[in-house]
């Protein structure tokens, strides 16, 4: 779509939303890189209203309207937990704008699909950690949503992106990557490819304790990432969780993974120097304790002993991706030098390694938070 096109198409979806006030303008914003992102503001009688509008990609997300489903079950369900606490729907969750005829979604004359949230003001997102205590706040905020979700039944999401987190049926593709080896690349990933094989049981370990019924199946965030949190301008206290449309059924200790693998990381995702990638184990330990804070007790104590093999999995599992990735041809992640995927998945195996070296003490960290 072009330029001129998305501007035409976003006029044409912001006639459908029931804002208050005329609009005033509307621009691109932030710099998220899956939707198209908007910020919009109306005057009424003087004040300023803000908005938010998003036409979605459907490229990622194949069923849009399912995907909406989902993100008015967990927002109602989450404003209704907030009220019983006494706190503020308007700025702890999300609140979609409906479109004149009632829906949560419009589609243009194209094709697209377009939604709108209410902007939350006086609160910032970050794209980079500035001190221990944003670490810690992404965590509570996190934690709770994991709380405030606790009692609603999984089952009832769609998996907007299908066995995104199935590390076994990931593990499975990259089994045939290597087989196929499209790219004859196969040969100059040998100790990587050998790493993830002498892997496996590690990325069926979760999985397999799912089915057993050691952890629960839950409502999980799936991006964890710190610019997915709001927090106050103010106190710089977590206000809440953005970005829902990973939001399905998974396990928490995946969405804690996540979280460690990209947060407590010293190095960069993409670092060459591997001497410069290890576990922080203080990150570790404030984002531990800041996450089991926030779950408000939800989180069963097999859920809690398993944070580690989270965090173990979600990082194999991500380096998995970046090397099958880089042997099909570099095909899904974005990349901007030779052999950047191949990188990234060293980065992702150094860190597994630094995790087994110090094993003993991440569990110590754990079991301290029990």
């Amino acid at each position: 779509m072009t330029r001129e096109e998305l501007c035409e198409k976003k006029n044409e979806a912001l006639e459908s939303f029931k804002t208050e006030g005329s609009c005033t303008y509307c621009e691109k914003y932030g710099n998220g890189h899956i939707n198209d992102t908007f910020l919009v503001k109306c005057d009424k009688d003087g004040a300023e209203i803000r908005y938010i509008l998003q036409r979605m990609n459907r490229e990622v997300f194949k069923e849009p309207e399912l995907l909406m489903k989902n993100i008015e079950q967990v927002t109602d369900f989450l404003k209704e937990k907030i009220k019983e606490r006494g706190g503020d729907p308007k700025r702890e969750t999300l609140n979609l704008v409906y479109t004149k005829d009632g829906k949560s979604y419009v589609k243009d004359s194209i094709g697209s699909y377009w939604r709108m949230y209410e902007f939350i003001t006086d609160a910032v997102s970050l794209e980079q950690v500035r001190n221990a205590d944003d670490f810690y706040q992404s965590a509570v905020t996190f934690g709770k949503f994991q709380g405030l979700m606790s009692s609603f039944d999984a089952t009832k999401l769609i998996e907007t992106i299908p066995d995104f987190h199935n590390t076994p049926k990931r593990y499975k593709a990259f089994e045939k990557a290597v087989e196929e080896d499209i790219c004859h690349r196969a040969e100059s990933a040998k100790e990587e490819i050998e790493f993830f094989k002498a892997h496996k049981e590690d990325m069926e370990y979760c999985a397999n304790a799912l089915k057993e019924g050691k952890i629960p199946l839950r409502v999980t965030h799936n991006d964890t990432k710190l610019n997915n949190i709001m927090l106050d301008k103010e106190t710089g206290k977590g206000l809440c969780v953005i970005d829902l449309d990973t939001v399905m059924p998974g396990l928490s200790i995946f969405d804690f993974g996540d979280s460690i693998r990209f947060g407590a990381n010293t190095a960069a995702e993409d670092e060459k120097d591997l001497s410069k990638v290890s576990l922080s184990l203080d990150l570790f330990d404030i984002y531990a304790k800041g996450y089991i804070e926030g779950s408000g007790g939800s989180l069963t104590e097999n859920e809690i002993r398993l944070m580690p093999y989270g965090a173990k999995t979600m990082t194999l599992e991500c380096g998995m991706r970046f090397l099958t990735d880089y042997l099909e041809g570099d095909t899904y992640f974005m990349v901007h030098r030779e052999g950047h995927n191949l990188d990234r998945a060293r980065t992702q195996i150094e860190l597994v390694k630094d995790m087994e070296r110090k094993w003993d003490k991440i569990k110590a960290v754990i079991e301290k938070d029990l």
